[in-house]
């Protein structure tokens, strides 16, 4: 990151993000505005969304574009967005939606012309399904007529109402030839969302301002602020001296931190993540060519299998998450989401077992040295693995030390490799330089997203486009329960057989789920009025599935005792709004996956 000075005299505050030794600052608002400034330990990987896949950049994107539908924020149900209403034929073929009438914030006429236009955008350039190419894979064409939408699919289709594509304008983005290079830099944004992007400084900020012409209404904020740290405790520093008013996706020891400081409100919930390791079993591309160089030893199920018995979950969730996770004795659907959480049980439940894994491995062919670190059944090989996890991760650094000793009791080195976000998204999700890597989503009310992560064809093109792939898993089994359960109407009957997919991953271990981290977050009491969360009861405030906290948040104004000073050297500037999303902070790190590939965490998502 650069110094920014010139905004230096009209702030009066500097941010100081730890560990790059340099600064990023909010702007000051104007006396009486109500600005919320969110700190995220993840700086957005692009402003276009169709390219987007780290969660802070998801999050930031929920604000500004409408969807068909968004999840209601009690029962995270689909509920009407920019869809107002819908109807099916009765072989499920055929989709309906009415566009509501409503305006992007340039005062363009919001139609279904827009949403065929992102839809058939992605159906048609490589580039473009980065961020969400499985959503539109059973389109067979999408046609617009005034606010009507018509969307015929090859095979119903039961997550139809779950799409998580945004809806662009298209009098703005027709004109974009090279989507691949298209960095969508251009302020303001054409918003059909809460908020609208004004201003976007690379690895600092995103400024937001409310859209007075949003369908639901203008939100009670005038802006929103996302300033990005390098770390969790340089956010934690700027929460406590009043830089910024909320920080959510906190790791254990920042939340533990704040716990008694009478000045801010902590919150601990069940979260929507889960973290597990990603196992190079063999990377390929999309059209079956191998890519990076992944220890061979990997490829085999016994292999990963082994891994999984020498891992203490147990005491990964008390140690390195100091209690506030779950043990995952599942895959990669959280607790949260009862309907389709599955649970290994009987002969299939991995336990921590290190004597059963030395078996499985000494049975394999991988003998010990005289160093006691196992070779190929060959001889040719040690079985010396890379860890992948990001740098100024503290969280990340304790778990490869976990993780190191669990493999060196069953005669595997295990060695560290920090790599910056961008690096890591690149080598654990497009060339495959990578042997084992840190991972983590944060998971949607409906789970197909997380699940086509793993599809053959979320693996990248041989160019390195399109993509998304959690894992580079390509399995014959998994795609046939993937198609099973899109044409799968019952609900009940369809969550089985999303089950029976979350127990392929586990038995074939592309990747091993570690634990399920609740949701830390935390805000200051003399800044934040009111905020509330999705679902409205217990749920999430930062990097929830949807844009209602940010809604509904009301802050006291700049100029007011309060809000002039929230703490001693504090800043008299409002709230930063931190969103963070897939990558995000990515499991045991500091990311945010509820989508895509990982950076310091959503999630991605």
């Amino acid at each position: 990151m650069r110094k920014w000075f010139a905004r230096l005299a009209a702030l009066g505050v500097a941010l100081l993000i730890a560990g790059q030794g340099t600064t990023a600052l909010a702007q000051d608002p104007a006396a009486g505005k109500k600005v919320l400034r969110v700190g995220a330990t993840q700086a957005m990987d692009s402003m276009n969304p169709f390219l987007a896949v780290r969660l802070v950049s998801t999050s930031i994107h929920r604000m500004m574009y409408g969807f068909l539908t968004v999840p209601d924020s009690k029962t995270l149900q689909p509920s009407p967005d920019l869809a107002e209403s819908w109807t099916t034929s009765e072989d499920g073929l055929t989709w309906t939606f009415k566009i509501r009438q409503a305006k992007w914030s340039d005062g363009q006429p919001v139609t279904a012309e827009d949403a065929a236009w992102t839809f058939n955008k992605i159906m048609t350039d490589e580039a473009a399904k980065t961020a969400n190419g499985p959503a539109v894979e059973n389109f067979e064409s999408v046609t617009a007529n005034g606010q009507e939408l018509t969307i015929k699919l090859k095979a119903p289709q039961a997550s139809m109402l779950e799409n998580p594509i945004p809806i662009m304008p298209k009098h703005a983005w027709e004109s974009v030839t090279d989507m691949a290079n298209y960095d969508a830099e251009k302020y303001p944004t054409p918003s059909s969302g809460p908020f609208i992007a004004t201003e976007h400084k690379k690895d600092q900020y995103v400024k937001l301002q409310a859209n007075p012409n949003y369908w639901r209404g203008k939100p009670k904020l005038d802006e929103l602020q996302v300033i990005f740290y390098a770390n969790p405790q340089a956010a934690i520093a700027g929460l406590k001296t009043g830089e910024i008013d909320l920080i959510g996706r906190l790791n254990p020891p920042e939340y533990e931190a704040i716990l008694n400081d009478p000045n801010i409100t902590a919150w601990n919930t069940q979260g929507r993540r889960s973290a597990y390791l990603q196992i190079n079993h063999g990377a390929t591309t999309n059209d079956d060519k191998p890519v990076g160089d992944g220890h061979p030893a990997l490829q085999d199920v016994r292999v990963r299998q082994a891994l999984h018995y020498a891992i203490d979950k147990q005491k990964l969730a008390d140690d390195v998450q100091n209690g506030l996770a779950r043990p995952a004795d599942g895959s990669i659907v959280p607790p949260m989401y009862q309907d389709f959480f599955w649970e290994a049980t009987g002969d299939t439940k991995v336990t921590y077992d290190p004597a059963k894994a030395n078996q499985i491995l000494d049975d394999a062919g991988y003998k010990r040295g005289p160093d006691g670190v196992r070779t190929m059944p060959d001889g040719d090989r040690k079985l010396e693995f890379r860890f992948s996890i990001h740098t100024d991760t503290p969280i990340e650094d304790k778990l490869a030390e976990y993780l190191t000793g669990f493999f060196k009791e069953i005669g595997i080195t295990l060695t560290t490799k920090k790599l910056d976000s961008s690096k890591f998204t690149e080598e654990t999700g497009v060339t495959g330089l990578f042997d084992i890597a840190i991972s983590g989503w944060s998971v949607n009310p409906d789970p197909e997203e997380v699940l086509a992560t793993h599809l053959c064809s979320r693996r990248p093109s041989p160019t390195g486009e399109g993509g998304g792939t959690e894992s580079f898993f390509c399995d014959e089994t998994f795609e046939e329960l993937y198609q099973e359960q899109l044409k799968e109407l019952d609900r009940p009957k369809r969550a089985e057989i999303i089950k029976q997919m979350q127990e392929r991953l586990y038995t074939q271990a592309p990747v091993i789920a570690i634990y399920y981290t609740n949701d830390l977050e935390a805000y200051r009491k003399d800044r934040v009025v009111s905020i509330t969360s999705i679902p409205e009861t217990d749920g999430i405030l930062y990097g929830g599935s949807g844009y209602w906290p940010w809604f509904t948040a009301d802050v006291k104004p700049t100029g007011t005792a309060a809000g002039a000073a929230s703490a001693e050297g504090g800043s008299n500037t409002g709230l930063i709004a931190g969103v963070v999303g897939a990558v995000v902070v990515v499991g045991a790190g500091a990311f945010f996956l509820t989508r895509r590939r990982k950076s310091t965490a959503d999630e991605r998502e």
